[in-house]
């Protein structure tokens, strides 16, 4: 096995990459969706670009894409373990990729976190603000922190798949020879015969 550097930085750096990753997140969800519900009554469409893209204002008691409604007070329950399972693990992180991975994982839950815990119709039970409607791409009402939740999801898959560990390295696999038997028998031989030429002493003694 060979190893090969990844962008690996120091705690502190991929900490820092963390949580500006998180607060880029959580700021641009929550700032939308206050815009949407200040601007915008619930369920009205607001085409942008015609049917390919539009506003609805949606408020979801389930998951994210609207999924498991009637579920609010478990997803709630999940969230925040995610999110204390990110603050506990995030010392572990070195590398630059694996830092916005959980950056945008913790931005988008605490994004959705805080909309069932501070909106209506109670607290732990709060609805979350959906707005972003995309019928010929998924037949759903999401948010930026959805967006965000996804994003890490894909980013940690590609990670995972080009071996880049936590510690910015990543493994490559030695090449495997591929010379065919008879070849290896011929270099073998050569290789015998060269050793046998360079021995005078030896060509003597046969």
């Amino acid at each position: 096995m060979e190893a090969e550097r990844a962008a690996k930085v120091g705690i502190a750096s991929a900490l820092l990459v963390l949580a500006g990753a998180a607060i880029a997140a959580y700021g641009l969800d929550q700032s939308s969706k206050f815009l949407v519900v200040s601007n915008l009554t619930e369920g009205e469409i607001v085409p942008v670009l015609g049917s390919a893209l539009q506003w609805q204002f949606v408020r979801n008691p389930g998951a994210a894409f609207s999924l498991a409604s009637g579920m609010t007070w478990i997803f709630t329950i999940l969230a925040a373990a995610v999110i204390t399972f990110i603050v506990w693990f995030a010392r572990r992180i070195r590398s630059i990729a694996w830092a916005v991975v959980f950056g945008l994982l913790l931005g988008g839950v605490l994004g959705n976190l805080t909309d069932r815990l501070l909106r209506e119709p109670s607290f732990g039970l709060g609805h979350v603000v959906d707005f972003i409607s995309t019928p010929w791409f998924i037949p759903a009402i999401y948010n930026f922190a959805d967006i965000a939740i996804v994003s890490s999801m894909v980013l940690f898959m590609i990670l995972t798949i080009r071996g880049v560990g936590l510690d910015g390295n990543r493994e490559v696999k030695a090449k495997v020879s591929t010379a065919t038997p008879e070849a290896a028998t011929s270099d073998a031989a050569a290789s015998d015969g060269r050793a046998f030429s360079a021995s005078p002493e030896l060509a003597r003694e046969s």
